[in-house]
């Protein structure tokens, strides 16, 4: 009996001693679209924070395609060890399963750590697009006698959902290119191939803007953006007024990772967070921070922002393509 209390007590000692030692090898922080999009932005500017706090590597990984679900599948095939971070939004988290029957998994394989921020979107053109706000947008949509083109992240994501609900709401017919991620929409609005896109405001439209590359003509906020103080919101549109929507960030790993590495990172997430540098990128891309919160508020929000999107879907009565 004392052998058998000893060889349990030993367990329990080592158990706690690989928690203790976490992270023994360097972390990979999964952002699940290509290299340039504004996700890949956040996370080149909280890598090296995160890595002071965790005092270990960690390494960003860019892997893009199938509405993020790519990306995701990563992480969820990886080890419930904590070594793999996923940066995650509404397009894989929840979007994904609810719109891809090909999808698999759910919301729920993740375990929630924090929220970062949220973004909010911008209604961009290409630069010949005679429209100056929203309202002459869907007019003009509306009298096209081809069918204007937008662009979105992916069949499914939450740029394609809003585009449905502009659609709807436009009353217009308009037609959909899908795109392996936010990094690649912009090249082509500048180059003329799409006519427009609801994405994620980011810092260097204002250059782009200048230069006359691309025209920005609403803001999905409630409020203009300080950054754009000269560019409409929805709620100043005569057709758009509850037209907002914004997308968040937040770090998730792997359902099944154990809670005292789940705590620690949480912990150590949320001091990376207070870096001053990377909240001077983030103000810098136009991104909205969300205040501390413990655990158990964090995965609350999770919890509701899945319902929230779960409504979105049957709303608009997506079918997939």
């Amino acid at each position: 009996m004392k052998r058998l209390l000893g060889l349990l007590a030993f367990s329990a000692l080592m158990a706690g001693s690989a928690h203790a030692a976490y992270p023994d090898k360097p972390v990979s922080l999964m952002v699940p679209y290509p290299a340039g999009a504004a996700s890949d932005i956040t996370a080149r500017a909280i890598q090296a924070p995160l890595s002071r706090a965790l005092g270990a590597t960690v390494i960003v990984e860019n892997l893009g395609g199938a509405n993020g679900s790519l990306g995701a599948n990563r992480v969820l095939n990886a080890p419930a060890d904590g070594l793999y971070i996923f940066q995650g939004s509404p397009n894989e988290l929840v979007l994904a399963g609810l719109t891809n029957s090909a999808v698999r998994y759910k919301p729920e394989d993740f375990v929630f750590l924090n929220a970062v921020a949220s973004s909010p979107y911008v209604v961009v053109t290409r630069k010949d697009i005679p429209a100056a706000n929203i309202d002459e947008l869907a007019a003009l949509a509306r009298k096209a006698d081809i069918p204007m083109t937008y662009a979105s992240g992916g069949v499914g994501s939450m740029i394609h959902l809003i585009s449905l609900d502009f659609e709807q709401r436009a009353k217009a017919r308009l037609t959909h290119i899908p795109y392996r991620g936010g990094g690649q929409i912009l090249p082509d609005l500048i180059g003329g191939q799409v006519d427009f896109a609801i994405i994620p405001y980011q810092a260097n439209y204002q250059d782009l803007r200048r230069e006359g590359k691309i025209k920005v003509i609403a803001t999905l906020n409630a409020e203009r953006l300080a950054a754009m103080p000269d560019v409409p919101s929805v709620s100043e549109s005569v057709g758009m007024k509850d037209f907002n929507y914004n997308i968040w960030t937040a770090y998730l790993v792997k359902r099944g990772t154990p809670e005292a590495i789940v705590r620690r990172l949480h912990g150590e997430i949320d001091a990376a967070l207070q870096d001053a540098e990377f909240r001077k990128t983030m103000d810098q891309q136009g991104k909205i921070m969300y205040p501390s919160a413990s655990l158990e508020a964090a995965q609350a929000f999770y919890a509701s922002e899945i319902e929230r999107l779960r409504k979105l879907v049957l709303s608009i009565n997506f079918k997939g393509e």
